[in-house]
């Protein structure tokens, strides 16, 4: 008897990925033509229905990916949640969005959740740099993809911008301005893209020759109070900070907000710079001088790369090749100015 002929061999037959043959199936937009005659040849000279593929294929994926993300109220994490569904959507994928509040264990809960709907991949935009559950999913060769974050050891695909880079040139652009006393103000430093703005703020000042004063720096939860009781030491002591680096568009929002309840006038009496370059910091009310991570581009590529690797998964070294390091750029606004001697 004939051995039945799946979706797997319709696929060989055409030279192509069995989601490829999906998407020809099920009339996905942006397919090239060629592809499309190959694939259709492909059934045709194998005997096999459009029907008969379509079941074969829904038995071996679910043209599904998750999304895990820290913080959806998060601008940052709200505009790449909806670029990356759209991106797959238009490669023929759904998509699962979880928010695990940045806790382990709702990162644990979501992973379990996620494997447990069969998605074909995931990918996860934060995650602490010593993440056991992630780096056991990666060594599972399961496709995960990280993007805005990446593990310590380095061993697990990610999409980052360079972050070090971005904290040494946003620290730089104050120092150009002649600011000496630069105030950091940040979240803990358990995540790879805080861990390494700190370390590139660090190095800025000591290639110009600028201490490094702990009492300039803030690290820990970004409640308004908090916040307020550092603005005002910072603005109190004799070296009083003329400019402070917030770690994110959405800190450095915050303490512009604080400044202007203390009558602290941005840029005239203080300068602010951000990180990430969100949509809400180019309003004109904002007008947040800040570093882009290229946000968008990120996305795109995590998603790209994902797929990539879900529809390789028997090619080693496509996985092994789905990080990517993009640069970041200054973005310079109203709120920076040279500082008044």
């Amino acid at each position: 008897m004939k051995e039945r002929v799946n979706s797997k061999d319709v696929a060989k037959k055409a030279g192509v990925s069995q989601a490829t043959v999906s998407r020809v199936i099920n009339k996905y937009p942006h397919i090239r033509d060629t592809t499309k005659e190959k694939v259709l040849n492909a059934i045709n000279e194998l005997g096999f229905t459009v029907d008969q593929v379509a079941r074969s294929l829904n038995t071996r994926k679910t043209s599904t990916i998750g999304l895990l993300v820290g913080d959806i109220s998060n601008s940052f994490f709200a505009e790449t949640s909806k670029e990356i569904i759209s991106i797959a959507r238009s490669l023929g994928y759904d998509v699962m969005l979880s928010n695990t509040d940045h806790q382990s264990d709702n990162l644990k809960t979501s992973l379990a959740t996620l494997i447990g709907k069969r998605v074909d991949g995931i990918i996860v935009g934060s995650v602490e740099r010593f993440d056991e559950q992630i780096q056991t999913l990666h060594d599972s060769k399961f496709p995960v993809i990280l993007y805005n974050t990446r593990l310590a050891s380095g061993n697990c695909n990610a999409v980052v911008i360079d972050n070090f880079k971005g904290a040494r040139i946003a620290t730089e652009h104050l120092i150009s301005l002649h600011h000496k006393k630069i105030a950091y103000v940040t979240l803990p430093l358990n995540y790879s893209t805080l861990y390494e703005r700190m370390e590139g703020y660090k190095q800025a000042l000591a290639d110009s020759d600028i201490p490094y004063d702990p009492a300039s720096v803030y690290i820990g939860e970004i409640s308004t109070q908090a916040i307020e009781n550092f603005i005002d030491i910072i603005m109190s002591s004799p070296e009083k900070c003329t400019a402070v680096f917030a770690a994110s568009d959405q800190i450095a929002i915050k303490i512009m907000e604080i400044c202007k309840s203390k009558k602290i006038k941005v840029p005239e009496d203080i300068s602010i710079i951000g990180f990430d370059n969100i949509d809400l910091s180019r309003s004109p009310f904002i007008d947040l001088t800040t570093i882009s991570q290229q946000h968008i581009k990120m996305s795109e590529i995590a998603v790209h790369n994902l797929v990539n690797m879900i529809e390789n998964k028997d090619m080693e070294e496509e996985n092994q090749n789905a990080s990517s390091v993009l640069e970041p750029q200054l973005i310079i606004r109203g709120s920076t100015k040279v500082l008044d001697k």
